[in-house]
C-alpha cells in the first residue's frame, strides 16, 4: 500500500507537470544570453511597399496654379456620405467606412488598381502602377505632369494597407496601417502581444503576391527573425499564432473529463489506503 501512496504523491503530480508548457518557450529572442555584451544587426532601411492590384491609392496634386491643378484631383479624398451598398469600381474608386451609424457610411475616394495593375488618371489616362513603390509612382507622375503644370508637387498614399493577426493574441483583428512600414513585431504589438499559450517559435505568415499564396514560419524565440526577408510585412499579410499543447489539452473537453475521473479515482484510492493503515 505504501507504494500506492508513493505513486499518487510523487509520480502522478510529475505526470501532470510534464504536460505543462515549458517556460523556456515563452521568452522572445532567447539567443541573447549574455546581457553584458552588445549585439548589433544591420537594419534594412531601404524597404518599401510595392503597389499591387486591388490597392487603393490617394493621389493629391498641388502646384502654383490651383485652377490648372483641379482637374488632376478628381480622385482626391472626399468626406461625403453614401449608402453601405456603395462599391468600388475600376479606376477611381470609393472606400466605404462602416464605422458609422445607420445605413450611411463615410467614404474616401481613391484610385483602385485594377487586375491589370493600372489606374485611370485624369488627363493622363491609363497608367501602369503595379510593381512600383510609392516613390517611383511619384517620380512617374511628376515627369508626366511637367507637361501640364509648373513644379507640380505629388503626394501619394496607400489607403488600404492592412494586416490581419489571428490566433493566440490578446486582440485578434484586422488592422489598418497609417504608415507604409510595419514589422511582424509591430503587428503583434498592435494585437496586444501573444497570450501565454501562443507558440512563439512557430508563427505562421500568409502572404498573397503575384497571384500566389505563400506560407512562412517565423521564430520569435530567435533574433534571426530581424534578418528574415519576411520581417517587414506587406499589405494584406495574415499572421496566425498557433496554440501550444497546454491550450489544446486545456480546451479538450474529453481530456478534462478523463483527468477528472483519474483524479477522483486516485482520491478514492488514497482514502481506502489511509483507512487500511
Amino acid at each position: 500500500m505504501k507504494y500506492l501512496k508513493w505513486f499518487v504523491f510523487c509520480i502522478f503530480p510529475a505526470l501532470l507537470l510534464s504536460s505543462c508548457y515549458s517556460s523556456k518557450n515563452v521568452a522572445y529572442f532567447q539567443d541573447l544570453t549574455d546581457t553584458s555584451k552588445i549585439y548589433s544587426q544591420v537594419i534594412a532601411s531601404t524597404y518599401e511597399v510595392k503597389i499591387a492590384p486591388d490597392d487603393i491609392l490617394q493621389i493629391i496634386i498641388n502646384s502654383i496654379n490651383p485652377e490648372a491643378t483641379a482637374v488632376f484631383n478628381l480622385g482626391n479624398t472626399s468626406p461625403s456620405l453614401v449608402s453601405q451598398s456603395q462599391t468600388l469600381q475600376s479606376g477611381t474608386g470609393v472606400i466605404v467606412n462602416p464605422n458609422t451609424e445607420g445605413d450611411r457610411s463615410s467614404i474616401t475616394k481613391g484610385y483602385l488598381v485594377d487586375k491589370t495593375g493600372s489606374i485611370d488618371f485624369p488627363v493622363l489616362g491609363k497608367l501602369k502602377v503595379s510593381g512600383l513603390t510609392i516613390t517611383q509612382l511619384k517620380d512617374t507622375l511628376k515627369d508626366k505632369l511637367n507637361n501640364y503644370l509648373k513644379d507640380p508637387i505629388i503626394n501619394v498614399r496607400l489607403l488600404n494597407y492592412k494586416i490581419t493577426v489571428l490566433g493566440e493574441v490578446l486582440r485578434p483583428s484586422t488592422y489598418s496601417i497609417p504608415s507604409e512600414r510595419i514589422t511582424v513585431v509591430d503587428a503583434i504589438g498592435m494585437a496586444g502581444d501573444l497570450t501565454i499559450y501562443g507558440r512563439r517559435e512557430n508563427v505562421l505568415l500568409v502572404r498573397e503576391e503575384n497571384g500566389k499564396r505563400s506560407f512562412v514560419r517565423l521564430n520569435l524565440n530567435s533574433t534571426n527573425i530581424f534578418e528574415s526577408p519576411y520581417f517587414y510585412l506587406k499589405q494584406n499579410d495574415v499572421i496566425y499564432i498557433e496554440p501550444n499543447k497546454a491550450r489544446i489539452v486545456g480546451s479538450d473537453a474529453t481530456a478534462i473529463r478523463y483527468i477528472s475521473l483519474i483524479t477522483a479515482g486516485l482520491t478514492l484510492l488514497i482514502v481506502i489506503a489511509s483507512r487500511a493503515n
